[in-house]
């Protein structure tokens, strides 16, 4: 299908006044918390209670391949911000994760300052992640050798050609939200496409909803893409999982080759590791993402 003509031009988003801005500090997608001996599901218990003792609310939950385990969190703070900003649905959620690694097992979350430049927010979710780093620990940020500044998030696109964030899928159009909203639940309690639903998070005063999704068909599967661009020794679970956006009457997914590259922007165009080990992904993503949402192929 065509892509929704939803393209955000930098000139209207009112830019974050970001301490990271202010002080030249680079960002990266992921904070690495702490690693853990025990099994993976031992450490997810852990992990599950930590985190609503910090006043986080686990909105769902799902094993994306043997060894790992990905946690979809909200807090109230996240949904303030999420309703503050057009499309802000997709930062509604942050992903904590329990991966076992070659050495013990890695606990790590979504940096949500990066998350909320990559996603256009209003806020820049600090306090969210001074709550994570309080709930988990913060040893390092990882997923991009030299990081990304602020800006350059925002207006972030892998090279020439390539999407940007506004440059969003349109995978179905319906009559009303709540008509686009049945269709969608109906689609992934099917597990149309090979899609099933992991979490669901509302966000009434932008009449938006937020899908976390777990794909298991062949070239769009969660492990077929991870098995090829998530090679190094810090695992980068938190990748995890893809999401569905019903705003209004329409349901979106974030260009797949933004949404891959937001959280991999180091990774190389050729090579065994690459986009190109991956390139059937984007167009069986969209293709598994708008069966799900009860669309039509184009």
């Amino acid at each position: 299908m065509k892509s929704s003509p939803v393209r955000i031009t930098l000139a209207a988003i009112p830019l974050t006044v970001a301490m990271a801005s202010a002080h030249g500090a680079q960002l990266k997608p992921f904070v690495l918390a702490y690693t853990a001996d025990g099994t993976v599901n031992q450490v997810t218990d852990q992990v599950r209670s930590k985190l609503t003792g910090a006043g986080f609310t686990v909105v769902g939950s799902y094993s994306p391949y043997k060894g790992a385990e990905v946690i979809g969190v909200t807090s109230p703070d996240l949904k303030q911000a999420a309703a503050k900003t057009e499309y802000g649905a997709y930062g509604v959620v942050q992903r904590v994760t329990v991966t076992r690694a070659k050495h013990g097992i890695q606990v790590a979350y979504t940096n949500p300052v990066y998350m909320a430049d990559a996603y256009h927010m209003k806020s820049d979710l600090r306090n969210v992640a001074a709550k994570l780093k309080q709930a988990l620990g913060d040893r390092r940020s990882y997923g991009s050798e030299d990081g990304l500044s602020p800006s350059d998030l925002k207006g972030y696109h892998y090279m020439f050609g390539m999407p940007y964030f506004g440059d969003m899928d349109t995978l179905a159009t319906y009559g009303s939200h709540q008509a686009a909203l049945k269709a969608v639940k109906k689609g992934l309690a099917e597990k149309r496409g090979g899609v099933s639903e992991v979490y669901r998070v509302n966000i009434p005063e932008r009449n938006e909803t937020l899908f976390g999704v777990h794909m298991t068909k062949g070239c769009s599967g969660d492990q077929y893409i991870m098995s090829r661009v998530d090679f190094k020794q810090t695992k980068s679970t938190g990748h995890l999982p893809y999401g569905m956006l019903v705003d209004g009457d329409k349901v979106f997914t974030l260009a797949p080759k933004f949404r891959i590259a937001i959280d991999f922007p180091d990774l190389g165009m050729v090579g065994s590791h690459s986009f190109m080990s991956i390139m059937c992904a984007p167009n069986a993503i969209q293709s598994a993402l708008t069966k799900a949402a009860g669309g039509k192929s184009g």
